[in-house]
């Protein structure tokens, strides 16, 4: 990217602001231009100004390059009909709402836009995150370059040519997060009940969960299995208790959880 790009962020929730603070640095933006109502955790920097509605943006939505929607589903279609007279022909629509199709916005902006649909992930917050993206045919190579460049700023960027994948990309990494958030309570409350100090339990799952992630970041090309075997000696501590959660049919359990997640994306579809 030679040049750089104006945005619009549409709503600047928990994953809006996530974003927002990996995009500020980055000297490919020219400015960004965020319009919510609730602004509860703003991000003060010199390239950011905030508007409390579409109608105080004004014409500045008229030169962004890529707007971006950031709104919830339920309110998808407000969001869309108070911005569509008022971008240009040119303006890259650039998604990050679950469940809302490439059809959906094609529906909602004409057939003659181009449109990337996205699934990023909350630890794009600090550069860790990993977005998922897939495009309708009007998007340009450069519309895709300039998308894939803005969303790498945040973590991993993967592409898919099927979007019928992206219900079970935002079962996985989309909501994954949260998962991994709940193991960490698991352990730690597991921790407990063998006698371990509360606060002294909340900080071994937390930095045995950070340790084990950076581990398998470090060790990138190592499958899964291998270091969870590394770490299993026959008949030892670890053994016993991942015997314990085999049989437990953790697997089973998971599969059970990101079904119903990718079930309620579909759901979510319009």
């Amino acid at each position: 990217m030679n040049t750089q790009v104006s945005l619009a962020l549409i709503g600047c929730g928990k994953m809006g602001s996530a974003l927002l603070r990996g995009w500020a640095d980055q000297a490919f933006i020219k400015n960004i231009h965020v319009v919510d109502p609730h602004l509860d955790d703003a991000v003060g920097h010199p390239k950011v100004t905030y508007y409390p509605g579409v109608t105080a943006l004004g014409d500045k939505i008229i030169n962004a390059d890529i707007v971006i929607l950031a709104v919830k589903p339920q309110v998808m279609d407000k969001a869309c009909e108070q911005i569509k007279p008022l971008i240009s022909g040119k303006a890259l629509i650039l998604s990050i709402a679950a469940g809302q199709t490439v059809a959906s916005f094609e529906r909602r902006f004409g057939p003659d836009r181009a449109i990337i649909r996205a699934m990023p992930n909350t630890p794009a917050a600090i550069g860790k995150g990993i977005t998922v993206m897939c495009a309708n045919g009007l998007a340009s190579a450069g519309q895709k370059k300039n998308a894939e460049k803005l969303l790498a700023a945040s973590g991993a960027v993967e592409w898919i040519s099927d979007e019928n994948l992206m219900d079970a990309v935002t079962a996985l990494s989309g909501s994954g997060p949260a998962y991994v958030f709940l193991l960490i309570e698991i352990l730690a409350r597991a921790g407990e009940k063998q006698g371990l100090p509360a606060d002294l339990a909340m900080k071994l799952a937390r930095q045995t969960v950070i340790g084990s992630a950076a581990l398998a970041e470090h060790e990138a090309k190592t499958p899964a299995e291998t270091l969870r075997q590394n770490v299993t000696s026959p008949g030892g501590t670890t053994a016993a208790a991942l015997e314990i959660l085999m049989k437990g049919e953790l697997q089973a359990l998971y599969d059970r959880a990101l079904a119903a997640a990718t079930k309620r994306g579909k759901e979510l579809k319009s």
